[in-house]
């Protein structure tokens, strides 16, 4: 293996996993990528690309998930077998990219990511140096941080520098390997704080300015990386919560650095607010027919499917159904995305556009709070062949436009609408099961609320129950004392971390 062309693998598991929904995850739902394969999920990587000529990658097994429930042992044991198998029959290699998401819920595992780390570590060795990377909604346990060399997350939410991101993880480990440069140290702060994304978006304050930082920090001599991790709210895990690691080759640096971010992110804990503003469905509901402004976007929070939820919670449907201004099709036109109904897809398509059917949707999975839907309405638009949803049907009930899928989709750009033949800029109201808005919908929104609805991702944590984070956390313990928040520093001769996991 030569220095100058490092030889370097790529492996990793995604999803975030809402142990709050019913739901659970089965392997197909990673939609793995294998060998070479593997290389052709990162445009950076892509063939005459300067950093895919600085090294001979390897890929082995990566699986994204959408984010959803719980990953089921079966599921878990047959991925991570055949990334460790495929891993092995690679043989040597100067380091290892770890793409991962870092809020993977396993049945029977605390820490799926950390556990599956170190099983990787006994195939690459100890001397491989690992760069992994994340989002920043996951979780930096005391082993995950240990049994790596280098770490990074996104600093945007929503994530817009997600491939930007990974681009740094696998430079930050190209150079470490042609530098000849010491392993890198590590200063890991877990902070106790637990908020929902929507609480800490960097589009405002303070999480604007919170995460303005960590360019600064490693801009500074003798840091190589710094992040800040939010943490995943909708999982009851000892992990969960907020951490930063500054990562480099100067203790002072990375101390220094790694304690304002830290301190910076506690001190803003009162501060942080919802992206948008607020209210229950009805409110929403009321305050978007009283505005002039067009399209006025609500989001469904509760069961929203890019954050763990099962998706096909009915509750939020029901409500808007269930409002009188909606049922006449001459009454403001609305657009609901979306509940999964195999079998309503099904009765749709055998129908037709034009038809008129009776169908029943939702609350296969999550029934918790509303049942099975029945609706009456006439078919106007069928698409097959999504990646998500597979098929998908737009049924009008009144003058709603409801979204019926096979499979659960997030909606998050304007084709997922308009390939439906529908015109969300121009409908009075468009409700969709997300959190804050993504990108194309916030450019697209002429005024936005969050309806606190019900759900695995309740944005209302308390109400969740969890029972199985460290206490004391905020925001669940408000009058907590300060924490501390000194630095651990792993030295990179170091095997076993010393001092707590707090």
């Amino acid at each position: 293996m030569s220095p100058s062309r490092p030889v370097i693998a790529i492996a990793g598991l995604g999803i975030e996993s809402s142990t709050f929904s019913p739901a659970r995850t089965e392997a197909p739902a990673f939609h793995p990528r294998r060998g070479q394969d593997v290389l052709t999920r990162y445009p950076f990587l892509a063939p005459g690309q300067p950093l895919r000529e600085a090294a001979d990658w390897r890929g082995a097994l990566v699986g994204k998930a959408l984010p959803g429930g719980t990953v089921t042992a079966a599921a878990y044991a047959e991925l991570t077998g055949e990334l460790l198998t495929r891993l092995a029959e690679m043989g040597p290699v100067d380091g290892l990219w770890y793409d991962i998401h870092g809020a993977t819920t396993v049945e029977g595992l605390d820490d799926a990511e950390a556990e599956l780390l170190y099983r990787i570590r006994e195939i690459t060795g100890p001397d491989a140096i690992i760069s992994t990377s994340m989002d920043l909604h996951g979780n930096v346990s005391r082993d995950l941080v240990h049994r790596t060399d280098l770490i990074t997350c996104y600093r945007m939410a929503p994530h817009e520098d997600e491939m930007e991101t990974k681009e740094r993880a696998a430079r930050n480990l190209v150079d470490h390997l042609t530098s000849g440069a010491p392993r890198p140290l590590k200063a890991w702060i877990p902070v106790p704080v637990l908020l929902a994304g929507e609480q800490t978006s960097t589009r405002i304050e303070p999480a604007k300015s919170v995460y303005a930082a960590v360019a600064e920090v490693e801009a500074a001599d003798g840091v190589t990386d710094a992040a800040i991790w939010v943490g995943y709210a909708w999982a009851d895990e000892p992990r969960n919560r907020a951490a930063v690691v500054v990562t480099g080759s100067s203790a002072d640096a990375v101390t220094s650095g790694a304690e304002r971010l830290a301190r910076a992110f506690w001190k803003a804990r009162h501060d942080f607010e919802f992206v948008a503003p607020t209210g229950t469905l009805e409110e929403c509901l009321d305050a978007a027919l009283a505005s002039e402004r067009r399209p006025y976007f609500i989001s469904d929070t509760g069961d929203n499917p890019t954050a763990g939820g099962a998706g096909d919670v009915t509750w939020g449907l029901q409500q808007v159904l269930a409002r009188p201004e909606f049922e006449d099709p001459t009454g403001p036109t609305v657009i609901y995305a979306s509940l999964p109904g195999p079998a309503a897809v099904d009765t749709a398509v055998a129908a037709g556009v034009g038809a008129t059917v009776t169908v029943t949707a939702g609350a296969e999975v999550d029934d918790r709070h509303a049942g099975p839907l029945t609706l009456t309405g006439v078919v106007q638009a069928i698409r097959q062949g999504d990646q998500h949803a597979v098929t998908e049907v737009v049924l009008r009930v009144g003058s709603v436009y409801v979204v019926l899928t096979r499979l659960r989709k997030p909606y998050h750009h304007e084709h997922d609408f308009t390939d439906l033949e529908l015109e969300p800029r121009k409908a009075d109201v468009v409700l969709v099961k997300i959190g804050y808005l993504e990108p194309e919908l916030f450019a697209m929104a002429a005024d936005w609320k969050m309806a606190l609805t019900p759900g695995g991702v309740d944005q209302d944590l308390p109400r969740l129950g969890h029972h199985r984070i460290r206490r004391p956390m905020f925001p669940f313990d408000r009058d907590m004392p300060d924490p501390d928040l000194v630095a651990r520093v792993i030295p990179p001769s170091d095997r076993e971390l010393t001092g707590p996991d707090e």
